[in-house]
């Protein structure tokens, strides 16, 4: 009898952010100032209601106020300024990328050389060679190391990029894959229009952040060091009928203009079930949400209440995608390794041996289901 190929696991979980914090209830000051827009005295007591009610307390930036000073046609919308969010972004990238990767590797308790695949996925620009062989280099990767680049991906990104790394370690025996997604949100500044309102939902949600993974399958030889956090039991992708202009994006000479429809979360909210029944169905699951723990990404309180609700989950079964929210922000394609982390960190615990869902959420509309088992994080692989 054939024996069942080992399953991928996570072996590894790093986050970072950039240095500038901004507090939620001063943004929409700040920015009104630096778009030089303080006249637009009704877009900006919106805002205000906006981030008010976003359930956000802070944010981290790449970009602050001397960007602006010093790159004026970012905030002009007259002005063609796609050369120079991108001369910013292409440094900074593979840097916030290395600095969750260098923390996901730490945890793994492997050195950097023994990554055999990167998987990088960022909507912050596009580059020839891309962030990842940069990414590569400041790691010290083998040059052997196999690269897969995503771009635009949007809030997917970061569980697609995560499917895509245990698609890889369980089809090539004893690869150890780095998936990363690394968000700058200076491409999608814009300063406030009264014909625009929609921006102002972007510029009070969106934050910046990486976050990284180490994913291997099977054992590693004798005197291992991995021990396994989330073994991956399933993972598909499928799109919500109808949902193609919800949450779609151009990049353009004014950078990266993305407005999700307010029609969104109640399209989520109308197929979450139904996408879940089909992705759990196979592994004999389904119906008893509240038996599963959850990480659902961080998009805004009408998303999570939206799924919430639906599912009627218990009080507390999203805290960490929550959280995530409440200290970050949406950090787009990043955030659900965030939540992941938070999960661990705050909950591994109770969570031990029992099974979970991984919901990302993303352009299309994309939904990417992952079920994980939590490992107790002493189990040698």
């Amino acid at each position: 009898e054939a024996r069942q190929a080992p399953r991928a696991a996570v072996l590894g979980i790093g986050t970072a952010n950039p240095a500038n914090c901004v507090p939620q209830n001063e943004y929409a000051d700040w920015y009104f100032r630096v778009t030089k827009s303080d006249h637009l005295a009704k877009l900006k007591a919106k805002m205000k209601r906006i981030c008010h009610n976003s359930g956000i307390k802070k944010r981290y930036f790449h970009h602050t106020t001397d960007t602006f000073r010093d790159h004026p046609e970012i905030v002009d919308r007259a002005l063609p300024s796609l050369d120079a969010r991108q001369a910013i972004l292409a440094p900074a990238v593979p840097e916030i990328a290395a600095a969750a990767a260098a923390k996901a590797i730490a945890a793994w308790g492997r050195p950097a050389s023994d990554v055999t695949h990167l998987v990088l996925a960022t909507y912050s620009g596009a580059h020839m060679p891309g962030a990842d062989l940069r990414l590569a280099s400041l790691l010290g990767l083998r040059r052997s190391t196999q690269r897969t680049m995503f771009y635009l991906g949007g809030c997917a990104a970061g569980s697609a990029a995560l499917r895509v790394a245990r698609d890889v370690a369980e089809n090539n025996p004893g690869a150890r894959v780095l998936a990363v997604c690394a968000e700058l949100s200076l491409v999608l500044f814009r300063a406030p229009r009264v014909a625009d309102p929609g921006t102002l939902v972007m510029q009070a949600l969106f934050g910046d952040g990486a976050s990284a993974v180490v994913v291997g399958a099977g054992p590693e030889g004798s005197g291992g060091v991995e021990c396994p956090m989330f073994e991956i039991m399933s993972a598909s992708q499928t799109v919500i009928p109808g949902s193609e202009d919800a949450a779609a994006g151009h990049l353009g000479e004014g950078g990266l203009a993305f407005c999700p429809s307010p029609r969104m979360p109640n399209l989520v909210r109308q197929h979450v079930e139904e996408c879940l029944l089909d992705a759990v169905s196979p592994l004999g699951l389904g119906g008893g949400w509240n038996d599963l723990f959850w990480a659902v990404h961080p998009g805004g309180p009408a998303i999570l209440d939206g799924v919430e609700a639906e599912l009627a989950l218990a009080p507390g079964k999203l805290a960490a995608s929550r959280r995530v929210l409440t200290e970050y922000g949406n950090m787009s394609g990043a955030s659900m390794i965030f939540v992941l982390d938070e999960l661990w960190r705050r909950h591994r615990q109770e969570m031990d041996g029992r099974l979970g869902v991984m919901l990302g959420l993303g352009p299309g509309i994309s939904v990417e289901t992952m079920v994980l088992r939590s490992m107790s994080g002493t189990e040698k692989k």
